[in-house]
């Protein structure tokens, strides 16, 4: 893949960035700035080298069609304080303000599109609808740089489409982030420990099949743990539970045994009554909740175990969290996973958040973004390339 520094002399180039702003909002106040300010090594490298940058994005999932809650502008207000100079926002995709907007910059300027899902060609399945797109898109630029790791899972216009119109190039955050997922794919140092959350197993039947050939140890976690459960005969009461799975998840244990791949599963478990914030937490056995109650954490005696399965490791990868950790009383299980990779990380080994609410709880529980070899930036992107996928934004760039 070309880099920035291989497209040669971009003063005055206007240089279209795909970027990965689908932050979370609080009506127009972003509570996680993460993926902005991921993206602007990649930015300040093009604005000091004197290009004119345009850059395109998305917010949340809008139907084709302009919508007010996912305007850009909350985004292009946080960009403009971080970069410390304003940023233009047009207010259209590709129609006259945008090309008023663009027009406009001058060296070492910079303008943002408005959401790219405001127009529905970006994510047509026709391969007509979303060229056009592109070509509409490539009129604004003379390069592009493909910087937003969030969304080259997608054959979309302005992440696939628009790379075979116009001169291209890898930015650095896109690059640091398949550098760094390689390292826990093509020959990772051992041992290998995978921990998986989040709230579906069959989210996570890909990247579970790919790694029982790969990692050393698979920890599970999150709402996921109750199907693993579930295939164990134990009783789960209302926690969630994908029964069409329980079949599937004893192959994977009997598949796991068999490759000599531990899987760690909770051997006690925090239960309440409601999912609430202020429902009365209690312990329970891993192999004993109560009909009646539903599971939001792993227990301490878990996180224990958890920790003394993580520390040791030499590659970590981690993609989901072990517990409601929005709520307080059920957050110990994820801060006690994040602490451990914190601790592996200290003990020399690579560490790997896998972007989504892992990356979340790791902000929002108070770490130090610094202890973590990576964080990544694209929960759905990260699973799939560990799932050993091709992912169409990453191959296109391939020349």
């Amino acid at each position: 893949m070309k880099t920035i520094e291989d497209l040669g002399d971009l003063r005055g180039k206007r240089v279209l960035v795909r970027s990965d702003f689908n932050v979370p909002l609080d009506g127009t106040t972003i509570t996680d700035d993460g993926r902005v300010r991921a993206a602007l090594p990649t930015l300040q490298a093009l604005l000091s080298a004197g290009a004119r940058v345009v850059v395109t994005a998305h917010l949340g999932r809008p139907k084709g069609a302009p919508e007010d809650k996912y305007s850009l502008k909350p985004v292009a207000d946080r960009l403009a304080e971080l970069l410390g100079q304003p940023v233009a926002l047009a207010t259209d995709v590709v129609g006259d303000s945008a090309k008023a907007t663009v027009a406009g910059l001058g060296d070492g300027e910079i303008a943002l599109l408005e959401n790219i899902r405001f127009d529905a060609r970006e994510t047509s399945k026709v391969d007509a609808e979303r060229a056009e797109l592109a070509g509409e898109l490539a009129e604004l630029a003379d390069v592009f740089v493909s910087d937003g790791f969030g969304v080259v899972h997608r054959k979309q216009a302005s992440v696939y489409d628009v790379a075979q119109v116009l001169p291209h190039a890898v930015g650095t955050l896109v690059l640091k982030e398949v550098a760094s997922l390689r390292k826990a794919t093509d020959d990772p140092a051992r041992p290998y420990v995978v921990v998986l959350g989040g709230s579906k197993v069959s989210d996570k039947l890909g990247v579970i099949a790919n790694l029982l050939t790969k990692a050393d140890r698979l920890l599970i976690g999150g709402g996921m743990l109750f199907t693993f459960l579930a295939a164990k005969g134990y009783p789960v009461g209302k926690s969630l539970l994908e029964e069409d799975q329980i079949e599937t998840v004893k192959g994977y244990l009997a598949q796991a045994e068999e490759a000599g791949v531990e899987i760690v599963l909770p051997t006690d478990i925090v239960v309440a009554d409601e999912f609430k914030a202020d429902s009365p937490a209690q312990v329970v056995a891993a192999d004993a909740i109560p009909d009646g109650k539903i599971g939001l954490d792993i227990g301490p005696d878990s996180s224990a175990l958890f920790a003394s399965k993580i520390v040791d490791a030499k590659t970590v990868v981690w993609n989901g969290p072990a517990g409601v950790f929005e709520f307080e009383a059920f957050s110990g299980g994820t801060r006690a996973v994040a602490q451990a990779l914190v601790d592996a990380g200290a003990n020399g080994g690579f560490t790997i958040v896998g972007g989504g609410d892992s990356a979340a709880a790791v902000r929002t529980l108070g770490f130090d973004e610094a202890g973590f070899g990576h964080i990544s930036t694209g929960g759905g992107a990260s699973l799939e390339f560990l799932e050993g996928k091709t992912l169409p934004g990453i191959a296109v760039l391939e020349d």
